[in-house]
């Protein structure tokens, strides 16, 4: 016999409210993303970090609110909250790779046009 998970059902007053509470954390969770991202990029000023942060903010804040809409179970509500603190992290990692590798690439481009360079110059 397969162990069942016995869930307790949502009320169908909750539905509205469970929906909209779903749909914010997305729409912040893009949001924070998108703000952080073009500030690093240099797109929006870093003036307008503070904002991608409150993003955040309120993305957790609905994302813990909705757990607990739908009766999530502790540990449940654990993993949620510590993948939001990773999240919070994420564009700064996106950010970081990318910079990273066309650095790495730059110098890489460097050396090539000097090699050829003393190629044209000696040979």
């Amino acid at each position: 016999m397969e162990p069942l998970i016995i869930r307790p059902e949502i009320a169908l007053d909750q539905f509205l409210p469970i929906f909209i509470e779903s749909t914010l954390v997305l729409v912040f969770g893009v949001a924070y993303a998108a703000v952080i991202t073009l500030s690093k990029m240099g797109y929006f000023s870093k003036k307008w970090m503070p904002v991608g942060y409150l993003f955040w903010a309120l993305q957790t804040y609905f994302l813990y609110d909705f757990s607990v809409l739908i009766q999530s179970n502790h540990f449940t509500l654990k993993v949620m909250m510590v993948t939001m603190v990773a999240y919070l992290f994420v564009p700064h990692l996106y950010f970081y790779l990318i910079s990273a590798g066309d650095a790495r690439y730059e110098d890489t481009e460097e050396i090539i046009q000097n090699t050829k360079l003393k190629e044209e110059t000696h040979g």
